[in-house]
């Protein structure tokens, strides 16, 4: 990179580079949510869930709330658009490194409208919003059943089933699959019955 930042390794696939993070213990990732093979997400929830002291910077072309959402719910510290400048892409690395928050101000307003959502009271009737295999895959995961077994039951493959759990989740305004739970007893998606499988 520039400066005091050295760039250590690269990888080609979510795989990959997390095969080389075990190798190099970076301080940083920079991280395209676009890859083969395993998606930018799920590599990053891997990230977290093993080297929760590394800080994740987003540089992506995605600027709508489907990717920002999901990516900073995720545990992403930074998000800055490809179409930046060098010298921003250069200030984000530095206010990560720092601990803070770094936003592209380009989807700066999607964090605020997602807090406004979050607080209105027109929240209480967002599902009718969903597709209807949103509405099957929110019914399936407030069971508690996996991606893989949605995937199994809708005779889809993980990573949509994966992709429709993002997006509804995002719509909905939840962070957490018990929140998601507590939201399908509250309207109505389950009985509040003890299910065992």
């Amino acid at each position: 990179m520039q400066g005091e930042f050295n760039v250590v390794g690269e990888a080609g696939s979510g795989e990959e580079a997390l095969e080389r993070i075990h190798e190099l213990s970076p301080q940083i990732v920079v991280l395209d949510l676009a890859m083969p093979g395993m998606d930018g997400l799920t590599t990053m929830r891997r990230i977290m869930e093993s080297y929760p002291h590394i800080k994740v910077l987003v540089v992506t072309q995605h600027s709508d709330r489907a990717y920002l959402l999901p990516a900073l719910q995720a545990g992403a510290c930074g998000y800055i658009l490809k179409s930046s400048s060098v010298e921003d892409i250069i200030s984000a690395l530095h206010s990560v490194y720092l601990g803070k928050v770094f936003l592209d101000p380009s989807v700066a307003g999607v964090v605020l409208e997602d807090y406004r959502q979050r607080n209105s009271p027109s929240n209480e009737n967002r599902e009718d919003i969903l597709s209807e295999r949103e509405h099957e895959v929110l019914r399936l995961c407030a069971w508690g059943f996996t991606s893989r077994e949605i995937g199994e039951q809708l005779v889809i493959n993980t990573k949509t089933v994966d992709s429709h759990k993002s997006r509804l989740m995002v719509k909905l305004g939840l962070r957490s699959r018990a929140e998601l739970v507590a939201y399908a007893f509250k309207r109505g998606v389950l009985p509040e019955v003890k299910v065992t499988r």
